[in-house]
């Protein structure tokens, strides 16, 4: 759990990037129709999450910068008998100010008539350029005089780049979940069975343990539904001598894992599948090895790039030399994506690679990573050899970046083909 006294030196670090004579506002997510009367389970938005903690919808965060001096003001809904009777208990405004410590607590019926009383005299306005809520449409009518408006998101996305030791537990806690839930589901028999039902039994061990939401939606593709990279049908049956790529994380209190593994349906890899996915297994530690601050994500790729397409030589599945072979993205056709991305508050971490001037954001003690080669060979490829067609092998893990290298934070999800196999059996 991340304490107030963090959330509040966020909100300071904030501040001090600040403009003098500005105001920052930033609204809760919206609710989400899924259809008619009914909502999607809401999720707030990350970057208020970060700097407030708050839960709740129809909420906003204000700071008022003067100088030097700040100060917060969160507006919470108020409380409702009757509403709260179909949709829950509010913290309201009372509980909400002995819980947060911020300067001021207001109901949200007044955000509108207090935010026009505080832009006056201002110079500055900060929020959140990408959203479209009816909040910010308001909020834009309501600061026609300001000319000099800012995106507030650049700078708060910035900041979550580097985790602290609370937000790296609630990560492992994550991961540790998950570890449980991959491990689970080579466990269980899946001859016969479909995808979806392989989904159910990964995501019931997520609930069971505390968490609540998928960090995103499960990919279980048999066979070559693996080769499509974003596959969800999840409704394929599994057959005999196929493999499955399991890519599922939990969300642990609003913190995400992200963990790839590709299993044998029967539990015994072939010698095919076997070769391609020591390849995969060989690149992915290689390119861990390299990991610690200072180094550049771009070369982390470049090196996956070269392994990949060296192995790929090796195995007659591409033919000539590599560098010109990597020249002319002959591999893009196995190996499509990068080699990873940010992991935190959302799966895909919203923080950025490079500098505002462009240049590329070395790693740095407290970032998170995923790192996950892949190889996709399409059963439909007749330039591929016939044994490997049809086989799809992602392997993700989730990586901390230290102080003198790395720490693998999914380590201990069973990778190596004897672990699998003997888990399996």
């Amino acid at each position: 759990m991340i304490q107030e006294k963090e959330y509040k030196s966020r909100r300071n670090t904030l501040a001090k990037k600040l403009s003098k004579n500005s105001i920052t506002v930033l609204y809760s997510a919206e609710e989400k129709t899924r259809s008619n009367d009914t909502q999607y389970p809401y999720r707030q938005d990350s970057n208020f999450y970060y700097l407030t903690g708050f839960k709740e919808n129809n909420s906003a965060l204000v700071i008022i910068k003067k100088k030097n001096k700040y100060k917060s003001i969160l507006f919470v809904q108020e409380k409702d008998k009757e509403l709260e009777l179909w949709t829950g208990k509010r913290l309201g405004k009372k509980d909400a100010k002995k819980r947060f410590d911020v300067d001021k607590v207001y109901i949200s019926k007044k955000i509108n008539k207090k935010i026009r009383k505080f832009l006056t005299d201002k110079k500055s306005l900060y929020y959140d350029f990408k959203s479209t809520t009816k909040s910010v449409e308001k909020l834009i009518k309501l600061s026609n005089k300001i000319s000099n408006k800012k995106d507030i998101s650049p700078e708060v996305e910035i900041m979550r780049l580097i985790k602290s030791s609370s937000e790296i537990n609630l990560i492992q806690k994550a991961i540790n979940i998950t570890k449980e839930a991959h491990h689970y589901a080579m466990s269980k028999e899946k001859l016969g069975k479909r995808e979806y039902e392989l989904q159910a039994d990964i995501e019931y061990v997520f609930k069971k343990n505390g968490a609540y939401s998928d960090a995103y939606t499960s990919i279980v593709a048999c066979a070559n539904s693996a080769n499509t990279l974003h596959y969800i049908s999840n409704n394929q049956l599994m057959k005999n001598n196929e493999l499955i790529l399991i890519d599922a994380g939990c969300e642990y209190d609003y913190y995400a894992s992200d963990i790839t593994r590709t299993i044998p349906v029967n539990g015994k890899f072939t010698s095919a599948q076997a070769q391609i996915y020591q390849l995969v297994l060989d690149t992915q530690l290689k390119i861990i090895d390299m990991i610690k601050p200072n180094v550049m994500r771009t070369s982390l790729q470049d090196k996956t790039e070269f392994l990949l397409t060296e192995g790929l030589v090796k195995l007659g599945i591409l033919k000539g030399n590599v560098k010109k072979l990597i020249k002319n993205k002959k591999h893009k056709s196995y190996y499509p994506h990068g080699i990873g991305h940010w992991m935190g508050l959302d799966v895909h971490d919203n923080a950025p690679y490079t500098y505002k001037n462009k240049k590329e954001i070395p790693l740095k003690q407290g970032m998170v990573l995923t790192i996950e080669p892949g190889l996709y060979l399409n059963k439909n490829d007749k330039n591929i050899p016939k044994k490997y067609r049809g086989i799809g092998i992602r392997i993700e893990d989730d990586i901390l970046i230290t102080k003198d290298g790395y720490k693998n934070l999914s380590k201990d999800i069973v990778k190596n083909i004897s672990d699998i196999e003997s888990l399996m059996g």
